[in-house]
């Protein structure tokens, strides 16, 4: 799958901070269960990479990627674990190599015009906006409609449900990235009936 294709998959992207690999199937089975289509694990435990491999392998219908993608190295662990994408908080050209030869399809980071600009010249159109609240927020991205059209958002970073509604209704973000959805302490807890409770409430966010 490419890019577009996972971001049009839904609206709310999950942002996942994962501690134990046994809780990363019935986590994916309750995102499902609430209308969620793809997750983003991110690289920041020494279970994110087997956690996205049991994810993958237990819920073969939900789209499972890395985020806090950084190095090659992460490129290739994420692709032989069984992730159908990166997502990184930044991008290099190393990093950049590192997806296209793992074959890894990548939304890369960017929080400033001239590295939005730099990332279209390599040929990305959507990009991920990080931090999104701290880098300027709603203003910010909202400036960006007319100048850098040829863009599309995906910010991540402090936003909520009661916030997404306000993002969603710009024209330039067709999907964000949410970790209200499944927080730590509600996947340390097991507590995945809330999880899916988070999991319907985003997925019925409407784009503006």
């Amino acid at each position: 799958m490419k890019i577009d294709k996972i971001i049009a998959a839904g609206h709310v992207m999950p942002v996942i901070v994962i501690d134990r690999a046994e809780d990363a199937a019935p986590l994916g089975n309750a995102l499902l269960e609430g209308g969620i289509q793809t997750a983003e694990v991110t690289l920041r435990t020494p279970a994110a990479l087997d956690a996205i491999e049991a994810m993958a392998k237990a819920c073969p219908e939900l789209t499972v990627g890395a985020g806090t993608v950084m190095t090659a190295d992460h490129a290739r662990q994420v692709r032989d674990a069984g992730g159908c994408f990166a997502v990184s908080p930044g991008a290099t050209d190393a990093l950049i190599k590192g997806c296209s030869e793992a074959d890894l399809p990548l939304l890369p980071g960017a929080s400033t015009v001239s590295e939005m600009m730099a990332l279209g010249e390599k040929g990305f159109s959507i990009l991920k906006f990080f931090p999104a609240t701290a880098a300027g927020g709603l203003p910010f991205i909202n400036a960006l409609v007319s100048p850098l059209a040829q863009f599309q958002f995906c910010p991540t970073g402090g936003i909520t449900l009661a916030t997404a509604p306000q993002w969603l209704a710009l024209p330039n973000i067709p999907c964000l990235g949410g970790s209200w959805i499944a927080p730590q302490k509600l996947i340390a807890d097991r507590d995945f009936s809330t999880i899916t409770q988070n999991a319907r409430a985003a997925a019925q966010l409407n784009k503006g």
